[in-house]
């Protein structure tokens, strides 16, 4: 550890991007990264969903996107040679950065298990191969997987031979993150997706920033935070650690704040809420409002809600017979502070909600949401300039890959479209695996086959450990990727790594200069055009890898797969004849790709068109939980241990995007060389008696399965931030996890609560 005075961001986010292109060693790049990334004329980033600017001046990147990018753009090579210099039993000793770190994978890769290594094998033969494969497998028992980073273009022709093969199993990284804001958000305003634009943070009074860290994990988010508290808005922060960047952010593009190298406090206040705490903590505010009216103040947008919302009583009743003792103890916040929150919120005459997996990483997060929602509503705060819920997304593309069909459930709507558009096909209209579906087939020996469109599938959920050795039992595993990772160290029986083209690379499938396209967490499309020439010839476009072993897997002609992708274009005519009465926005696709910063997909909702059942939003009134995983574990307990009980949330570290590990610093938290931390509050570290540095080994407590789970030889670091809690670094903590530890209703695991003890390593 070593002690940090500079800011989030500004100089420190700066050379980070300089260095994250020396260590792959090619300092030059960076130059051409900076001026094309996330513009019309060049590629949208891999990172996060966060929109871009239209017409920005100068570079529309970050920190962690130049780190992603660089990571793409290595001249390192993960060939035949590599893996002919390593069995995959010794790379899986490996550390997750070291294993990515090999480079880009730029031929076809067949595991040879007599060998233990991945063994190169022609284009030709491996989608034969796979095509032979799946013939013998029963469809309904092989799983498609699809990484948020994939196109839409290539999550359209994906679905599409998934269905047309036969199986529904779609399961989708937005499975494993944003699940519960859409079924919440689809079922109470009856669109599953942010109602708020980027320009909406430059007219909001008051931006409320819950369960997520923008300086980590969406920069850019951080970046138009800054702007908005130095032009005067209120931003407030409900998180459970008080993070670097919500008290001192220097914007890397602030010439004054860079020069002196000094930040500015972002959130006036950081009210450090229970992990899982937030439900208790918005009812308490909006019983504050109550009570504030009932003094004769006017709080409720009473014609709004009399003119487009329902349950409006029924949710008055529920905040007047609630109790402040049950809210303080669930919240772990004070009365007092919530009424300050409820005060700073009754002020605004324009405020934005945003949120990330601190909400939607709990067994009650639908309902959560639903009460961020309901704050909203009640204050008339949708269709409102300045104002609206903002979930924000993390992969760049996790949100268009479900507007494409990537999941498990569709509307009909869209499969009828699908048939009529390619005359003669046939598509399986069920219901289908999502990925804690899949997870829990693997792990039960019924799944066939699992194809991933990119990702770390077993790594990103929950109970890893035994779902890689599931994977390695089943009969097809079948990798589209960039890079290795953990995942593809686990090969089925057949088992297939293709290598893909990334986002910087120029895509000249068919001999044109194509280009993809790509939904931004506020429903904005815009198009993507790599720039880098590819390490080799033998990498192949996510979309070509598709449409190819659909023709080699499905012969009845019905869907021209080759002709498709010699024009991209083909691709999105098609998207758009298939979208008419499921997503509005896409008349006119092709077109409307040429403008720059593309296009907005119409949110009903922000317009004040709620597309539910009584054609009205509805507020909602839900209970606060008290029994959740940690008052579980405790019942299992003798009364003397109750309290030695913690709830562990897992959290990523600045070095690292989703499953992707940089490096093993974490600067913003004074954490450098070591992933292997747990994070206590100081008064959490004098309770349990614990010094700084000292290592301790972390009991999973039996929550529902009986199963105790152990990671060994943490370190314990000091951090502001709740009491009765602690954090560690995901994916080292989702062994953790427990399988059947999810979301109500939307089966997203619950990894921020996990109940834990910390035990001193003798």
């Amino acid at each position: 550890m070593k002690p940090i005075d500079a800011p989030a961001g500004g100089r420190g986010a700066v050379q980070a991007s300089l260095d994250a292109f020396s260590q792959q060693g090619i300092p030059l790049k960076v130059v051409r990264s900076f001026l094309k990334a996330n513009k019309p004329e060049g590629f949208d980033c891999p990172g996060c969903a966060f929109p871009d600017r239209p017409g920005s001046f100068g570079p529309d990147s970050c920190e962690q996107g130049q780190k992603a990018i660089a990571w793409e753009m290595t001249p390192l090579k993960a060939d035949a040679a590599f893996f002919g210099r390593h069995t995959l039993a010794e790379l899986r000793q490996w550390k997750e950065r070291d294993i990515e770190a090999a480079g880009r994978l730029t031929e076809p890769l067949l595991y040879n298990p007599v060998t233990d290594r991945y063994e190169p094998i022609a284009w030709a033969d491996a989608l034969q191969l796979a095509a032979q494969t799946l013939r013998g497998l029963e469809p309904t028992r092989v799983s498609f997987y699809t990484s948020g980073r994939a196109s839409n273009e290539a999550a359209f022709l994906w679905q599409l031979l998934a269905r047309a093969y036969g199986s529904a199993n779609l399961p989708d990284s937005s499975n494993l993150c944003h699940e519960p804001s859409g079924l919440a958000l689809k079922a109470q305003i009856g669109v599953g997706k942010g109602t708020a634009q980027l320009s909406d943070f430059e007219q909001a009074d008051c931006i409320l920033v819950i369960g997520q860290n923008p300086a980590t994990n969406h920069p850019r988010l951080m970046g138009t935070l800054h702007a908005a508290s130095k032009r005067g808005a209120t931003v407030l922060a409900l998180n459970p650690l008080v993070e670097r960047g919500f008290v001192n952010f220097a914007d890397p593009k602030d010439v004054g704040e860079m020069l002196t190298n000094r930040g500015h406090r972002v959130a006036k206040t950081v009210y450090t809420v229970k992990p899982g705490g937030d439900l208790a903590a918005l009812k308490g505010v909006m019983k504050r409002w109550v009570e504030l009216e009932a003094q004769g103040r006017s709080i409720f947008e009473l014609p709004f809600i009399q003119q487009h919302c329902e349950g409006f009583e029924a949710l008055l009743a529920d905040l007047r017979g609630e109790d402040w003792g049950r809210i303080e103890r669930e919240s772990g916040l004070p009365r007092e502070a919530l009424h300050e929150l409820a005060e700073e919120l009754a002020q605004s005459r324009a405020t934005l909600v945003t949120w990330c997996m601190g909400l939607t990483h709990h067994e009650h997060a639908i309902a959560t949401i639903q009460m961020v929602a309901n704050l909203q509503l009640l204050r008339g705060m949708l269709g409102r300039p300045g104002a609206g819920l903002v979930p924000v997304r993390g992969h760049s593309n996790v949100q268009g890959d479900r507007t494409m069909g990537c999941t498990f459930a569709v509307p009909p709507r869209w499969l009828a479209n699908q048939e009529a558009e390619f005359p003669g096909l046939q598509l399986n209209h069920d219901s289908g695996l999502d990925a804690l579906g899949t997870a829990e087939a693997l792990l039960r020996g019924e799944l066939q086959g699992l194809l991933s469109l990119g990702g770390n599938f077993a790594v990103a959920g929950a109970d890893a450990p035994q779902v890689l050795a599931a994977l390695s039992k089943t009969p097809f595993t079948l990798h589209i990727a960039t890079k290795p990772n953990r995942t593809h160290l686990h090969p089925g029986r057949v088992g297939l790594l293709l290598p893909c083209l990334s986002r910087t690379d120029a895509d000249h499938t068919g001999g044109l200069e194509q280009r993809v396209s790509v939904e931004d967490s506020m429903s904005m499309v815009h198009a993507s055009r790599g720039i880098q020439a590819p390490l080799s010839d033998q990498m192949r476009s996510e979309p070509a890898i598709v449409a190819q072993l659909g023709h080699a897997l499905l012969h009845d002609g019905s869907v021209p797969w080759l002709e498709l992708i010699e024009d991209y274009d083909r691709i999105r005519e098609h998207i758009e004849h298939c979208q008419r009465g499921v997503f509005d926005g896409f008349e006119e696709f092709n077109h409307k790709l040429l403008q720059p910063g593309g296009f907005w997909l119409p949110n009903p909702a922000a317009r004040r068109e709620w597309r539910t059942a009584s054609g009205k939003a509805q507020l909602v009134a839900h209970a606060i939980p008290e029994d959740g995983p940690l008052a579980r574990a405790r019942a299992r307990l003798p009364a003397a241990e109750q309290d030695q009980v913690l709830g562990l949330m897992t959290v990523r570290s600045h070095d690292q995007f989703n499953t992707t590990v940089y490096g093993q610093d974490d600067r913003y938290r004074n954490v450098f060389g070591t992933r292997e931390v747990v994070f206590l509050s100081p008064a959490e570290l004098r309770r349990l008696g614990l010094r700084e540095g000292e290592r301790v080994d972390v009991e999973g407590l039996p929550i529902d399965d009986g199963q105790t789970r152990w990671l060994r030889g943490f370190g314990v670091r000091a951090l502001e931030m709740a009491n009765g809690c602690c954090a560690a670094y995901f994916p080292e903590a989702t062994p953790l996890v427990p399988t059947g530890l999810v979301a109500k209703g939307a089966r997203t695991p619950a990894a921020k609560a996990l109940a834990v003890r910390l035990h001193r390593c003798a």
